[in-house]
């Protein structure tokens, strides 16, 4: 195997305050040291981690769905997705969760496409990748009562080259479905030249730590005083 890999790695974090309390997530202020500095202090997204799953369809096709989103103040294409915020959820109950209550849809065959950081220089955010086909759509008596932005959603399945001439193009922002187009087109094409498509089962370990799984320190919080 390739010696080309992120490596996990644990400072000595001597303090590790939230410094505020926001209505999804806290900012927290962490010192630490390494051994190339001492005494760094950062503010970071203290996040719970999240789950997407890029859907593909009988007719290679992948599901965009749009959003609004205010701090860009801009309707994006995106794929299913969603936080892991139910204590003890785990991520792939989740990403069927989301599924469900995103797309309407079910599926019978997953993989895991990629682990990801979002912006690891101000968040702990991760974020799992799923790849979703044999599809089912979830009866109406069934489905998700959606609410506040995701009541607002639309819906596109787009062709690969639809979607990869709109991330070419500038047109499709979204991080994460740019990733999935990009991800989904890796193991389409594979698979069209009989070779492997390198996917993970949805059992495999997460390559990251996300804010959830952050070792307890000996540091003082102040969201326990």
């Amino acid at each position: 195997m390739s010696d080309l890999h992120d490596e996990v790695y644990d400072p000595n974090i001597t303090a590790s305050d939230v410094v505020y309390h926001g209505a999804v997530w806290n900012i927290r202020r962490e010192t630490f040291d390494l051994p190339e500095a001492k005494g760094i202090v950062r503010d970071m997204m203290d996040h719970t981690g999240a789950v997407a799953v890029a859907c593909v369809d009988e007719q290679d096709r992948i599901l965009l769905l749009q959003q609004y989103r205010h701090p860009v103040r801009a309707r994006l294409w995106e794929v299913p997705a969603g936080l892991l915020d139910i204590p003890g959820e785990d991520p792939f109950d989740a990403v069927k969760r989301e599924l469900a209550e995103e797309a309407d849809l079910r599926a019978s065959r997953w993989e895991v496409l990629s682990d990801s950081s979002q912006s690891p220089g101000g968040s702990s955010e991760t974020i799992r990748l799923y790849l979703a086909r044999d599809l089912e759509l979830i009866a109406e008596a069934e489905r998700h009562e959606r609410s506040e932005e995701e009541a607002g959603f639309a819906y596109r399945w787009a062709t690969l080259d639809e979607a990869l001439d709109a991330l070419g193009a500038g047109e499709i922002t979204n991080a994460i479905a740019q990733l999935a187009i990009l991800q989904v087109a890796r193991v389409l094409r594979a698979e069209a030249a009989g070779e492997p498509t390198r996917t993970r089962s949805v059992d495999a370990p997460r390559r990251l730590v996300d804010g959830r799984e952050r070792k307890a320190s000996s540091a003082s919080d102040s969201s326990q005083a």
